[in-house]
């Protein structure tokens, strides 16, 4: 279940309840916030590539419409995302961090890409 800790502009799940909510919404973006080489060595499907360092200057490229799921490799960076992507001034209730990231991710069987096409 998608908790929020205290001070925390987002919602933290696992990959289990991302799959979850992507099935049951169409208004859902996964945001990759890795490097290129860690996107392209296995990514979630459909999942737009925006490396963490670049939040800020891509800010205009993330769906504005959309509920937000960032994904990592661990959960660190893409919280720090979720934190930027609120301080821009996305809605918390649209930013989601998960947590187990792109292992737990692919460790579950859920849609993989590989390369740089999402």
């Amino acid at each position: 279940m998608a908790r929020q800790q205290p001070g925390e502009p987002f919602f933290r799940i696992k990959s289990d309840e991302a799959s979850q909510m992507i099935d049951s919404d169409p208004n859902i973006a996964i945001i990759d916030v890795r490097n290129l080489d860690e996107y392209a060595a296995g990514h979630a499907k459909n999942a737009t590539l925006i490396p963490h360092d670049q939040i800020l200057a891509r800010f205009e490229e993330l769906p504005k419409d959309k509920t937000l799921l960032f994904i990592c490799a661990m959960g660190q960076r893409s919280a720090v995302a979720c934190e930027m992507a609120a301080a821009m001034g996305i809605d918390s209730e649209k930013l989601f961090n998960i947590e187990d990231g792109t292992p737990g991710w692919i460790a579950n069987n859920y849609p993989v890409s590989y390369g740089k096409e999402p």
